[in-house]
């Protein structure tokens, strides 16, 4: 199996059962030619105990957390889930979600969780503005600078690839400390969804 025969979804599903980073999976997937149970084996190997085969344990437990921004211009809900609700009342658990919903607040331009969230006509739209803006280069490096500003653009969009603001963390992304979270938890730490409340937008 390609690479581009494996799914989003799959990538997803497996990232959902080992708390593992989305490009891990995808190459985990890529290396196992597919096969699911091979690719969690190949992620412990290479990642040891940072990774845990969640299953198919559903996150069905969470909590919901909100944060208004001083001045009440700016306001997030999100609701993060996990396994159990021993967990979901965990207070480093319910301080993951606050830290992330101010960080959704202090950056307007996130609007997914994950780089799969991003409906492809929405890619294929970035994508057509920077094959224009690449047309005077020469044509053996355009397909690689659409290709960059493209990752760039997902960048700013997909809350997972974010740097969190906070200098506590040491510039970690969020998916970094979600892992970090699943893997001391031993739970399946999942960002359900979020909105992002400004006044006049």
């Amino acid at each position: 199996m390609s690479t581009t025969e494996i799914s989003a979804k799959d990538v997803k599903a497996l990232r959902d059962r080992t708390g593992a980073g989305m490009m891990d999976c995808k190459k985990a997937l890529s290396e196992a030619g597919g096969d699911v149970e091979k690719a969690i084996e190949i992620l412990r190997v290479k990642q040891g105990k940072k990774i845990q085969d969640l299953g198919e344990r559903a996150a069905t437990e969470g909590t919901i957390q909100s944060y208004v921004h001083a001045g009440n211009k700016v306001g997030v809900l999100i609701e993060v889930d996990c396994n159990t609700d021993f967990v979901a009342k965990n207070e480093d658990f319910q301080g993951f979600a606050r830290e992330v919903a101010m960080q959704i607040a202090a950056t307007p331009t996130v609007k997914y969780v994950s780089r799969e969230d991003v409906p492809q006509d929405e890619r294929d739209a970035e994508a057509r503005i920077y094959e224009q803006e690449a047309a005077d280069k020469p044509e053996n490096v355009r397909g690689k600078i659409v290709e960059g500003k493209l990752d760039s653009w997902l960048g700013t969009v997909v809350l997972l690839d974010q740097e969190m603001h906070n200098p506590k963390h040491d510039g970690k992304t969020v998916q970094q400390l979600r892992d970090e979270l699943a893997a001391t938890t031993g739970e399946n730490v999942v960002i359900r969804r979020f909105t992002r409340y400004a006044i006049g937008q």
